[in-house]
This record gives structure tokens, C-alpha cells and sequence, in this order.
């Protein structure tokens, strides 16, 4: 079976209860793939919990919260040629890891492929959907589905390749949107990206978030990722966009701030994104700015 070529690497934090419903859906699929799961220092007992639990799974366990850079921790202890994302409240459904792996095995230049959300409890298609059923990227006849230049990481399969190429999930993003600079990464490198509708994903989205903290990390992080592969004029243009969009309120002018404070820094790492890449950008902007999924406004 292509999904033995598959593992999937889950980050979590203090959401024990959520991450075991999901660890017993995830153990329980016909593909039975191996699981690395990065507790990112849970203060519930998470840990302790899994390892009793499921004492087959491969547990990492942080000191400090590194974000989204634990998946880079689990990435560490993958030995298949392809990765699947899985966030403590996503569940695979059967059959769906093994369907993005063939998608991998048949089109060598494709770096990842991005499924179908199904949101629970009615099982309603993600709000992001849309967008991605109906991006105006152009891609090559050979694609399996529409041409995106983004991922979802918790219903995302990767090739751990390609990952590793561009350095993984950047350091200064942490967490929130911090997939766009991976995706913006993977096509400078000459990978594609596309959505697929027969690799399914059920989300049951936790109420255990820290809302407005995460769409000040969304504000902000979309502002350094411009910054740091945009050329000027872009990072102008759709910065206005973006702050247009978001509410005018105390944590998007606090996003902003640490934005502004920590951009300096971020020059050293400055690259711009070639022409092509650029073009696509811009081919999204409107989409993006009418979406009503957008996270930095929800």
C-alpha cells in the first residue's frame, strides 16, 4: 500500500481529552501508520495519558511550547518518504492517507497535496473550501486538482523531502499562518501544491483556543511573511489590504506593533520570491480579500 510510505506527525497542548479521541480514531485506520506526536509542554498530563494509553505511538515531549516548530521536532523521527499533518482536533478518515500517497507516488514534481475539511458535527465542507476548490492558479494538465500556493497543515501530506529542503516551519512565525512561508518556500524550489476532494478530513474545532492571541499571530505573521519574500511594493499594497479587513480593534493595532518591532530582525532573512511566484500572489489577492474564512478577520 502507498500509505506504508506515510506518517503522520500531530503537535499538541494542553488538550488531552481531544487529542486521545483523536489518537484512538488515528490507531484505529486500515493503514495503521506509524505516529509521531509532539506534546508541546501540556500541563494536563497529555503526555502521561499516551503513553499509557497508546504506548505504540512515538512521543516527543517539549519543555517549552514551540508552536508549529514542533512539527519540525516530529519531522526529526520520520523515516517515510511522505508526511501527513494531523492536528490534535483533525481526524483522517479511512483510505484517505493512502490516496494522498498515490497522488505523491504518480506525480513526481508534486510536493504536497492539500485534502478536503469536513467540519463536525454535521459535517459541513470547511468555509475555506471555496477557495480551494476554485483557485485561479494555473498548473500543468498533470495535476491531480486545482493548483494552490498554500497548505493546511493539519490536512496536508508532504514530501518529507521537500520539507526538509526548504528548512521546514520558519522559526520567527511560531504559530498561526505560518504555512504560507512554507508553501511560498516549496514553490521557489519548483515543487506543486494542489487540493484534492477524495482525500478526506474530518475537523471537530476545539473551544480550547486562545482566539484573539491567535489572530494577532495571524495579522502579524501574514505581515512578516510578507516582509520576508515579497517584493516592496507588494508588502505595501497588501498590507493595507489585510489591515483593511481586520478589525480596528486593541489586538489588531497590538499585532501590528510586534510586527513593526520585530521586522528589522527579519531583514537578514530576506528573500525575495521570483517573478512567477509573485504573479500567483497577486492572482489570489482578490479571492483572499472577499473570503469570508479569512482567519486574521474571524
Amino acid at each position: 500500500m502507498a500509505a506504508a510510505d506515510v506518517t503522520v506527525v500531530i503537535i499538541t497542548r494542553n488538550r488531552r481529552d481531544e487529542l486521545l479521541r483523536t489518537l484512538q480514531h488515528m490507531t484505529t485506520l486500515p493503514e495503521k501508520p506509524p505516529i509521531v506526536l509532539v506534546d508541546n509542554a501540556s500541563a494536563d498530563g497529555t503526555s502521561r495519558a499516551v503513553a499509557t494509553e497508546f504506548p505504540d505511538i512515538q512521543l516527543v515531549t517539549t519543555a517549552e511550547n514551540f508552536g508549529a516548530l514542533g512539527r519540525n521536532l516530529g519531522v526529526e523521527r520520520v523515516h517515510t518518504r511522505y508526511i501527513a499533518f494531523c492536528d490534535d482536533d483533525t481526524r483522517w478518515q479511512p483510505g484517505a492517507l493512502e490516496k494522498a500517497a498515490k497522488h505523491l507516488d504518480d506525480h513526481p514534481a508534486l510536493g504536497a497535496v492539500v485534502g478536503r475539511c469536513l467540519v463536525e458535527p454535521d459535517l459541513d465542507e470547511d468555509p475555506l473550501t471555496p477557495q480551494l476548490r476554485h483557485s485561479p492558479l494555473p498548473g500543468p494538465d498533470w495535476l491531480p486538482g486545482p493548483a494552490l500556493l498554500g497548505v493546511l497543515a493539519g490536512l496536508t501530506t508532504i514530501r518529507a523531502e521537500a520539507f526538509r529542503a526548504v528548512g521546514g516551519f520558519n522559526r520567527h512565525l511560531w504559530l498561526g499562518g505560518e504555512e504560507e512561508l512554507l508553501a511560498l518556500d516549496l514553490a521557489t524550489a519548483g515543487w506543486y501544491m494542489c487540493w484534492v476532494d477524495d482525500v478526506v478530513i474530518h475537523h471537530a474545532p476545539s473551544p480550547n483556543r486562545a482566539t484573539v492571541r491567535r489572530r494577532q499571530l495571524g495579522i502579524r505573521n501574514a505581515l512578516w511573511t510578507m516582509v520576508l519574500r515579497r517584493p516592496l511594493r507588494s508588502v505595501l499594497r497588501r498590507g493595507v489590504q489585510i489591515l483593511r479587513s481586520a478589525p480596528a480593534d486593541t489586538a489588531t493595532w497590538r499585532a501590528v506593533a510586534e510586527a513593526l518591532l520585530g521586522a528589522p530582525a527579519l531583514l537578514r532573512e530576506r528573500r525575495v520570491v521570483p517573478a512567477h511566484v509573485e504573479q500567483r500572489l497577486q492572482l489570489l489577492e482578490r479571492p483572499q480579500h472577499s473570503s469570508q474564512a479569512t482567519e486574521h478577520v474571524n
